[in-house]
């Protein structure tokens, strides 16, 4: 490979690349896809790359050495990782089209399970929810299409990007 190919990661026939360039170069740490399962039939919608600056590691030194079964239970980690103060990017690639209402009541009851599962659904955060439904609510996803929710380590706020693969 030339210096300047960058190495890509298949998930589920959809190509990731390993490193993506924002601000600085990010790496590839997750991905996996979304999927439900009706009649025995396995329908596949997103297949989702996780990027993270590979400064990370130095928020995460507590986990060291743990085996990956013991981290995935560790809410400790998660809230490590997601607090770091180092830039991030999911990258969401659709499978199967799909309504944005359905995609954005899709992500926030996966959230809010999650938070409620946690004990920290409240009201900010049921607004938060209602925002990002409402942000999805008249898109149309086709296969292919592309979403980059970019969280960048100086904002709060994260910068959502639609755009055909």
């Amino acid at each position: 490979m030339g210096s300047n190919e960058v190495e890509v990661v298949m998930v589920d026939e959809v190509p990731f690349p390993s490193q993506i360039s924002t601000t600085k170069p990010l790496s590839l740490l997750g991905h996996g896809i979304t999927d439900i399962e009706i009649h025995f039939l396995q329908i596949k919608f997103t297949a989702i790359g996780v990027y993270l600056d590979p400064q990370i590691v130095a928020h995460l030194q507590k986990w060291k050495g743990k085996a990956a079964e013991d981290i995935a239970q560790d809410d400790d980690f998660f809230e490590a990782l997601i607090s770091a103060p180092v830039e991030k990017l999911v990258r969401v690639v659709v499978i199967k089209e799909i309504k944005g209402s359905q995609y954005g009541v899709q992500l926030e009851n996966a959230v809010r399970d999650r938070l409620a599962e946690d004990d920290k659904f409240e009201e900010e955060e049921e607004e938060a929810l209602e925002q990002i439904v409402d942000f999805f609510q008249s898109k149309y996803f086709k296969t292919d299409t592309v979403l980059t929710f970019h969280f960048p380590s100086t904002s709060p706020t994260a910068q959502v990007i639609i755009s055909k693969k």
